[in-house]
């Protein structure tokens, strides 16, 4: 199972353990786009080795866009659809890597003796949020989309991670462990008024902003093993989506937020699913013994999806 051979064990280092001038967020251009030009990007070690793949979103076409022996994983697109970002421990130890859409120009941003996972691009491209371990414990830092200009968010003696941009740029999302569980935090986008939204004795986890901003996707094992929920921005109406004794989790919302595809070892392997965003219609739509999670969705960039 993928969590205990790299996740579990990236997340077991988690839990061990103001910006000032930061830009305000410019404005998001609109993007059109149809269903031909959805695309979900995941990691898959169905090669060996954990790479980044990339499918359509009913699951076909599966494509391989990294190639080397190392772990390639947390993959994340930007707003534009042309570039992917993820983390990959080709250099010893995790680092944040960008490549193009279609695996060209792989390219490192961080170099650092501490583990830096989970990339996430800010809404309009300019910026990249990561968690890192380079203070000593695990932060969420940020830095421009060629990695320049690295800035710390976070800072207190627990673990922060899992950050992820809300749809206008102005707040991030994230994990942390600060009051001895982990739960889901919000906070704005210079890491000012850090703000906890669940409070419960299990762990709540991997948060995903829902297109329009209203909603936040997480995982949770407070009904015993872990779950995918949603809840309003603020925390409210927490809900299960999802019901089953193995593990959901990692959710992201499809662009037009009526879908949220998520990983599963509900049939003996982890695999990407897809879901209605009332968790009706759950679908697989990866099948292969390697395991396949971690899916982001985002629009491929082609004159179909082109910004107005």
């Amino acid at each position: 199972m993928i969590y205990g051979v790299r996740w579990l064990a990236a997340l077991a280092i988690l839990l061990i353990g103001a910006v000032a001038g930061c830009a305000e967020p410019t404005a998001v251009p609109t993007r059109t786009w149809t269903e031909t030009s959805l695309r979900i990007a995941f990691s898959s070690a169905r090669d060996g080795n954990f790479e980044v793949y990339v499918m359509k979103a009913d699951g076909s076409d599966q494509t391989r866009l990294t190639n080397n022996p190392a772990a390639d994983d947390f993959p994340s697109a930007s707003p534009d659809g042309r570039r992917i970002a993820f983390s990959s421990n080709r250099g010893e130890n995790y680092d944040v890597y960008v490549m193009d859409a279609d695996g060209s120009g792989q390219t490192r941003l961080t170099d650092d003796p501490a583990l830096e996972f989970s990339p996430s691009w800010s809404p309009d491209g300019g910026r990249i949020a990561f968690h890192s371990g380079r203070g000593g414990n695990y932060d969420v830092y940020v830095m421009n989309s060629d990695g320049s200009d690295r800035k710390r968010l976070t800072d207190n003696p627990r673990a922060d991670g899992d950050p992820r941009w809300s749809p206008d740029g102005r707040r991030i999302t994230f994990f942390s462990n600060r009051d001895r569980n982990d739960d889901i935090y919000v906070m704005k986008a210079n890491g000012s008024g850090q703000t906890r939204l669940t409070d419960n004795p299990a762990r709540d986890l991997t948060p995903s902003w829902s297109p329009d901003g209203r909603r936040i996707a997480f995982s949770s094992e407070r009904d015993g093993n872990r779950e995918v929920y949603v809840m309003n921005a603020d925390g409210s109406g927490q809900t299960r989506l999802t019901n089953n004794p193995a593990g959901d989790t990692f959710p992201s919302w499809s662009p037009d937020g009526r879908r949220i595809a998520f990983s599963s070892n509900r049939d003996g392997n982890d695999a990407v699913y897809l879901m209605d965003a009332d968790g009706s219609g759950q679908t697989r739509l990866t099948d292969n013994p390697g395991g396949d999670t971690f899916p982001s969705w985002f629009i491929q960039s082609t004159p179909d999806s082109a910004s107005n």
